[in-house]
């Protein structure tokens, strides 16, 4: 319980105190062209192996463009890519995507009932959070807080980090939170959730 009242917690009150980045979403439009082969040239990928980056918050991005580069969010596909990048070309590239749209999606018939209860309720026996506390009611995310837009990305993709997270291979979220969250959830109880999700409009 105590973790239940934690992670709502921590969701509702990150926000204080943080200041965005400074890109220029202009400067990025160039600068991010090396991107478009796997992201598309808005940001929405064409391929639900590299997730859409269209529309989601700055704070976000530049978070995992740096993680990324620093080793810190190991990630095979974008080895190299961004070693000879400064901190203000990151802030440029995380400034021209967060300023696209993304592109939407939708959820499977059979999945939305057990994702809506989970996103909108959490599983309480569980110690499980809603999803609305972080990622919002429409889950467009919390940008000045970092935390990412579900809604629109693909399904395949949020199953995919949340499975990572569950198995340790990703541990870039603030104070565990979501690892805490995933180590309780079954693999269809994620799938469930993260079509829902990326079906939210």
């Amino acid at each position: 319980m105590n973790k239940f009242i934690l992670a709502v917690n921590l969701c509702l009150l990150t926000t204080a105190g943080l200041a965005l980045a400074e890109g220029d979403p202009q400067a990025g439009k160039t600068k991010a062209e090396q991107c478009v082969a796997c992201h598309g040239a808005d940001g929405n990928s064409p391929a639900p192996t590299f997730p859409k980056l269209a529309g989601q918050g700055e704070k976000y991005l530049l978070k995992q463009l740096q993680e990324i580069q620093s080793g810190a969010r190991p990630v095979a596909q974008m080895a190299g890519q961004l070693d000879k990048m400064s901190d203000q070309d990151l802030e440029d590239i995380a400034s021209h995507f967060a300023a696209q749209t993304m592109s939407g999606s939708a959820a499977k018939k059979d999945l939305v009932e057990l994702g809506e209860s989970i996103y909108r309720a959490g599983i309480k026996k569980q110690g499980i959070a809603a999803c609305t506390g972080c990622h919002s009611p429409t889950a467009a995310g919390n940008a000045p807080a970092g935390f990412p837009r579900l809604s629109g990305q693909f399904a395949d993709y949020i199953e995919q980090q949340m499975g990572q997270f569950q198995k340790g291979e990703r541990s870039n979220d603030a104070d565990a939170v979501m690892r805490a969250i995933t180590e309780r959830m079954t693999a269809v109880e994620i799938k469930a959730v993260s079509s829902y999700a990326s079906g939210l409009r």
